[in-house]
């Protein structure tokens, strides 16, 4: 009886992955996952500065927003990121004296980012609702606001928590710190289950939603480390770019941290059309 259990979740299981490696097939992931790291990488700059004005505005998250610059840079953009991050600022530093025309111009570069992303997703969903341009844009310039301060807060509070006198006294600083060396990986699942729960235009079950954001933070953090070992042992690219080896190295990453996003995706997707089909198969058995 075991077997028989056993040789029937075998044979779901397959048939879900081959349902699933349809749809990638079908969704052409791989290509959308180049022309979204495309985009990206000319949104880079755009994003960043409008992100890090906010935080200008708020002298409150004056000392957070260093540290939110190192906590991105070191644990979302392995092996490069210190390189990054030095010209990022640079970058920064210059929109600082640029006009309002050209400013205008960087809010909507990166709206339009957000733009592409919601396109890609709910092409994924093959969801045909549109919602009003006006409250697109009003959803993206929520995201590029709340976003940030909502993680400047999470790392002031993470902080506070080790400041705490009594979290040294009563020796919980070992649990304290084990807490938060998972919190990328937290992190992670919770900004994929946002994702992929309120972008697509279709009801998406939260549980499958839970499902596809927990592999896709997963491989997001394998992804970092086998990317950090990827690049130290095998440096080739530093040894024929040289100081522009940051280049190809961060097209890679923002490449693949694309594949890794739509993968998700798609097996959130592919949870519930699998569900259906063999809801629909019980049900034409029945009849």
């Amino acid at each position: 009886m075991k077997l028989l259990s056993l040789k029937r979740r075998l044979r779901a299981t397959g048939a879900w992955l081959k349902l699933l490696w349809q749809r990638i097939e079908h969704d052409s992931m791989t290509t959308e996952a180049g022309n979204l790291a495309f985009v990206s990488l000319l949104a880079l700059v755009p994003l960043v500065a409008v992100v890090f004005s906010l935080f200008a505005a708020f002298p409150v998250f004056a000392d957070i927003s260093v540290q939110l610059k190192h906590f991105i840079f070191n644990n979302f953009v392995p092996a490069a990121g210190n390189v990054v991050q030095e010209y990022l600022d640079q970058f920064v530093a210059n929109v600082n004296k640029m006009t309002v025309v050209g400013a205008v111009g960087l809010i909507v570069t990166a709206l339009l980012l957000m733009h592409s992303i919601d396109s890609a997703l709910n092409a994924i969903w093959r969801s045909q609702k549109k919602r009003p341009l006006v409250f697109s844009f009003a959803v993206y310039w929520m995201i590029l606001t709340l976003g940030p301060l909502l993680a400047g807060a999470s790392l002031a509070i993470s902080t506070w928590l080790l400041s705490l006198k009594w979290v040294a006294v009563s020796g919980m600083t070992g649990l304290v710190d084990q807490t938060l060396r998972i919190f990328p990986l937290l992190l992670s699942w919770l900004a994929f289950w946002l994702l992929y729960s309120l972008v697509p235009t279709t009801r998406v079950p939260p549980r499958d939603a839970l499902i596809g954001a927990l592999v896709a933070g997963i491989l997001f953090e394998l992804g970092k480390k086998a990317f950090s070992l990827y690049v130290t042992m095998f440096p080739s690219y530093q040894l024929i770019y040289g100081v522009l080896a940051v280049i190809p190295i961060l097209f890679l990453w923002v490449y693949w941290t694309w594949c890794i996003v739509l993968l998700g995706a798609e097996i959130t997707v592919t949870l519930g059309e699998y569900r259906q089909r063999q809801q629909e198969e019980k049900t034409h058995e029945e009849a």
